[in-house]
């Protein structure tokens, strides 16, 4: 089915009802492998970093890393999951070409984490709950590179390539119940869901839970059901989804393809698909197993996994302080609505004015450059404020440069400017491009004169109590000194001249 041949959203959504489920998988930023000791560290030659028992060799023996279950627990305990008092390892067994012992060590129906939810909040400030039915630990599989081929996929290539450095890498698969009653707004809290859980993984330090280096994805399985219907229908699975815009869009674009194939009196497949970036479009992949297919047995190789309750505890009272209830007192702090503080998060800005605020400025000047200046350059170039080649130490000196009236807000634009050109720091731009402001009293004082020479009318319309006219004059200096005098400054002086009480 291509694009063309969806129904309307608003048309799909007058019928049918969505059902969701998302599956996000963690890549935990652990130093090693999941069962055994070769390094995780990026960027290493193909096929480096493996050792007999993550290639799978006859006799080698797996050994849980410590750090991965401590890891998992505390994303349970994040989410509100009750946290097992004793689980088990699986095997998951299929053809894996990237998983070269041939099966994935999972976690089946014994999870360590089971039960719990997740409080997002929705762009006009609903807050919606997500329940989750189970976070569990798992292992990665390798890199598989289709060479040969149009689409980078394996249909249509020559050949594949094999890298297992990242077979063995630990993964949380984090699950949700099924999502229901969201609506037409189903694709918007499906992107709020993963963004709320993303910036809950980076505030335990567990994961950078950086998407588009696949440290942090997500499936998107949806289904929909006529208006009314308590029954569930069948569910598509879209796999590895790597940005937030993209969940929604996959989201949306599934709604209106099920809605068409169902309207037109055909049949969902139980498949995965896949998501093009390009057009927000989805394509079938592999029918879509069920867990029987898998043949689950338990792990015989490792031990169960039993987390004492006085260790749980330990980890519950060491959470830090997580991503709601830290932009709750944030807003509290720096005196802003809750609007107001939605903006700052849908912006991408909250750890950006943090960490502004932590370099020097204060709150009001780096909420006002990182959501004005900086977030309309970011709209213009189509990229994320984190992206803008700028840091929150060159915006806190930007500030504070203004703060001791060395720049007006005018000249700070062009410093900042300067900063993205690659001009180098703020001090650095401000000399090349001789941006100072004018605060010498003479040279004031005598581009005032001349404005006031020049403009003899408006002068003598302040002088006759006309004060507001004086803003033509401001103007008047201003262009001639290229905007950089103090504009309160040079007012205070062209009333001083005319001897007008300001």
């Amino acid at each position: 089915m291509t694009v063309t041949e969806l129904v309307s959203y608003e048309e799909a959504l007058a019928t049918f009802e969505p059902v969701m489920g998302l599956e996000v998988h963690v890549e935990l930023g652990t130093k090693t492998k999941m069962f055994c000791g070769c390094s995780t560290e990026l960027g290493a030659e193909p096929n480096s970093q493996t050792c007999p028992t993550c290639l799978g060799m006859p006799g080698s023996l797996p050994v849980v890393n410590a750090v991965g279950v401590e890891s998992a627990v505390k994303i349970g305990l994040a989410l509100n999951c009750e946290i097992a008092e004793w689980c088990r390892f699986a095997r998951k067994n299929y053809f894996y070409p990237d998983m070269p012992k041939n099966f994935q060590t999972s976690q089946y129906d014994e999870p360590i984490a089971f039960n719990g939810y997740l409080d997002v909040q929705l762009e006009d400030g609903e807050v919606f709950r997500v329940e989750i039915e189970r976070a569990h630990m798992e292992e990665d599989t390798g890199k598989s590179t289709h060479v040969g081929g149009a689409t980078g996929r394996i249909h249509g290539a020559s050949h594949s390539l094999l890298d297992y450095n990242r077979a063995g890498i630990p993964l949380i698969e984090i699950v949700t119940k099924p999502i229901t009653g969201a609506g037409e707004r189903a694709p918007e809290v499906a992107k709020a869901y993963v963004a709320e859980l993303r910036e809950l993984i980076k505030a335990l330090g567990v994961s950078e839970a950086r998407m588009e280096m696949g440290q942090m994805r997500c499936d998107v399985n949806l289904s929909l059901m006529p208006k009314g219907a308590q029954k569930f229908g069948t569910r598509s699975e879209t796999k590895n989804v790597n940005s937030l815009r993209s969940v929604e869009r996959a989201a949306r674009f599934e709604i209106q393809r099920h809605a068409a194939v169902l309207s037109s009196g055909g049949t969902i497949l139980q498949e995965t698909r896949h998501f093009h970036e390009e057009d927000g479009s989805t394509t079938s992949g592999r029918i879509k197993e069920e867990a029987e297919d898998y043949r689950y047995f338990p792990e015989p190789d490792l031990v169960p996994v039993a987390p004492s309750r006085e260790w749980v505890e330990e980890l519950r009272a060491g959470l830090p302080e997580l991503p709601r209830v830290r932009r709750n007192r944030l807003r509290e702090e720096w005196g802003v609505s809750e609007h107001d503080m939605q903006s700052i998060l849908n912006a991408g800005a909250v750890d950006l004015i943090v960490a502004t605020i932590e370099a020097g400025a204060d709150a009001a000047s780096a909420r006002k450059w990182w959501m004005g200046e900086l977030s309309r350059r970011a709209n213009e170039a189509g990229t994320d404020l984190a992206a803008m080649e700028i840091t929150p130490e060159q915006v806190a000196r930007v500030c504070a440069l203004v703060a001791e009236g060395f720049l007006n807000d005018k000249l700070a634009r062009q410093v900042i400017e300067g900063v993205l050109a690659g001009e180098g720091a703020p001090d650095e731009v401000v000399e090349k491009r001789g941006l100072k402001v004018v605060s010498d009293e003479g040279a004031l004082g005598t581009a005032v004169d001349e404005a006031i020479a020049a403009n003899a009318g408006i002068a003598d319309k302040i002088r006759s109590g006309k004060v507001a006219a004086a803003g033509a004059l401001v103007g008047a200096v201003m262009k001639a000194t290229r905007g950089q005098a103090d504009a309160a400054r040079v007012r205070e002086l062209i009333l001083e001249r005319l001897g007008v009480e300001g």
